[in-house]
């Protein structure tokens, strides 16, 4: 369909790129960490790899990427200390890809030699996290950008929260060095945006002050790209752009769900204008559907928190735990309800990614096409039977 498989997205890359390597007067905050969040499949991960690496890798810094979700089997530490020990073991091996990209240097065919064991990183008595980038940033006379996707599956184990602990005293080992020849960037991801804002946000957590942004999704110009692509190849039947512009909108400006839905048109005959907001519709109706039936399995009180939170203000609902919001619960389930029951089930709805804590005793749907499914299904109950 087009002559690139990828949407490419500079500027949104160069801009965080810069705002890394070159922080300004209002970046401060991003020497303590950059935390990035947005909801499930809006394509933030192809983005960091096909875009935001590739920048900075150009500007001369080195980006190592780990992916907690990569195996489910392993930990944290395990997934980043096995990444960080493949990045050693190239900038060691002479000749390697990444040496070519390091700027400034005349390595020619020699590699890093470190003053550690690159196989003892993360062991017992091996070495620690802050003495590998120390020597990194020392030999490279650069800055490491560490990019951490799904970051808030550190937050779920001890272990995963040590590692958090560790890759902040690492940072501040490198960073606070006076005679530092580069800098340690951590970068985290994540489609848990609460978990993700808690991370800057609270005390107690290891990167609390770093600067958190809301991932931008893909827009209208990725709508028109691929719209563009399906006209230059013959035989695609094709909605408007304006048409295929606000189906990407109604499913939340997914890319995979619109590239599934321009499939599933090419299988009707009827007018692509007419047969495409409805399959746009449909797909939206039954992901949130299916999202609403996981909280369901969560019980009645679940449920009417959900209501209370989907059906008040787009800014934030306040007051979940008042005695006229207990009331209001205590008789939607026909049982007493105190604060503590929703208090609990508030941080369940929060670790499970049905609410979003916006800041103390805030919440908003995590997903607004669940809280839009929501409404309508509670409209259509509203509607006088027949």
């Amino acid at each position: 369909m087009a002559k690139s498989p990828y949407f490419r997205r500079p500027k949104y890359a160069e801009a965080i790129k810069d705002a890394l390597l070159n922080p300004g007067p209002l970046d401060a905050g991003i020497l303590s960490g950059l935390f990035l969040s947005g909801i499930r499949r809006v394509g933030k991960t192809t983005f960091i790899k096909q875009d935001l690496i590739p920048a900075i890798e150009a500007d001369g810094a080195i980006a190592i990427y780990a992916d907690l979700w990569a195996d489910k089997a392993k930990s944290s530490t395990d997934l980043v200390t096995e990444t960080v020990k493949a990045v050693a073991h190239q900038l060691a091996t002479p000749g390697s890809g990444i040496l070519g990209r390091l700027k400034g240097l005349n390595l020619g065919a020699v590699g890093f030699s470190f003053g550690f064991q690159i196989d003892s990183i993360g062991a017992n008595n091996g070495a620690t996290l802050g003495q590998v980038f120390q020597e990194i940033t020392d030999l490279a006379h650069t800055d490491v950008v560490l990019i951490i996707d799904e970051v808030q599956q550190a937050m779920a184990t001890d272990e995963g929260n040590n590692l958090l602990h560790a890759l902040k005293a690492a940072r501040d080992q490198v960073n606070l060095n006076p005679q530092r020849s580069g800098r340690l960037l951590i970068v985290g991801t994540g489609s848990h945006k609460s978990l993700v804002a808690d991370m800057t946000s609270r005390r107690t957590q290891p990167f609390a002050g770093a600067m958190y942004q809301d991932y931008a999704p893909l827009g209208d110009d990725f709508v028109e790209w691929i719209h563009q692509a399906m006209t230059a190849a013959p035989g695609y039947k094709i909605p408007d752009l304006a048409v295929m512009q606000e189906g990407f909108r109604t499913m939340g400006n997914r890319p995979e769900e619109l590239l599934q839905a321009v499939n599933i048109l090419q299988s009707y005959e009827h007018d692509p204008n007419v047969a495409f907001p409805i399959i746009c519709s449909t797909k939206a109706a039954t992901a949130a559907n299916a999202e609403i039936a996981n909280m369901e399995g969560l019980g009645e009180l679940a449920l009417v928190i959900f209501d209370k939170i989907a059906s008040g203000s787009p800014n934030g609902v306040k007051n979940l735990y008042s005695a006229d919001a207990l009331a209001e619960y205590s008789k939607a389930i026909g049982s007493p309800v105190d604060s503590g029951q929703v208090q609990g089930m508030t941080n369940r709805m929060v670790d499970l990614n049905f609410i979003q804590r916006l800041g103390h005793g805030t919440f908003i749907p995590a997903d607004p096409l669940v809280s839009k499914a929501w409404l309508a299904n509670k409209a259509l109950q509203a509607m006088p039977k027949p």
